[in-house]
């Protein structure tokens, strides 16, 4: 069953690139008692995901510091050497966004967003979708029909409807 609005963001361990390499990231120490967005994609360098997606939170980032979100992190189902290549070549990272691996797609098995397409080598990948979430608990969901379209879960949709 997906996760939905009112429920809590499931715990699970998140990795992120650090100084001194891969870093576990708690999704329950990350959210506590902050303002959160996370929006998820089905594959770093995939076409949809860093031609529309990330773009669009680089581009709506200062929006969503006006309305006090104290953080956006994209995830993705891959490893964090991935993410963090990922992070610099859109810019993401300039703009002060977190790119984090779900990298045994744990996370987005626990949020029932995950779904597998064999014949573009996506396996145990994440739905794509966006979140704001206040204190761990889910305030608005936006999840997207298909993982080729990047409508609802675009970052200026989602800050306009928080």
């Amino acid at each position: 069953m997906a996760i939905s609005v009112g429920d809590r963001l499931p715990e699970a361990e998140l990795i992120k690139l650090g100084e001194a390499g891969p870093e576990a990231v708690s999704v329950t120490a990350l959210a506590k008692g902050r303002k959160i967005v996370i929006f998820a994609v089905p594959g770093a360098f995939t076409p949809t995901c860093h031609s529309a997606h990330v773009p669009s939170f680089v581009r709506s980032k200062a929006g969503f510091d006006g309305k006090g979100v104290d953080e956006i992190i994209c995830i993705s189902v891959n490893d964090p050497f991935v993410m963090k290549a990922w992070g610099e070549a859109t810019g993401a990272t300039a703009a002060g966004i977190s790119m984090l691996a779900d990298a045994d797609a744990g996370f987005t098995k626990a949020l029932g967003l995950d779904f597998t397409a064999p014949p573009v080598g996506l396996i145990d990948r994440s739905k794509r979708y966006a979140l704001y979430a206040e204190d761990g608990v889910v305030k608005t969901l936006h999840l997207e029909e298909s993982p080729g379209q990047c409508e609802i879960s675009g970052g200026e949709a989602l800050l306009a409807a928080i």
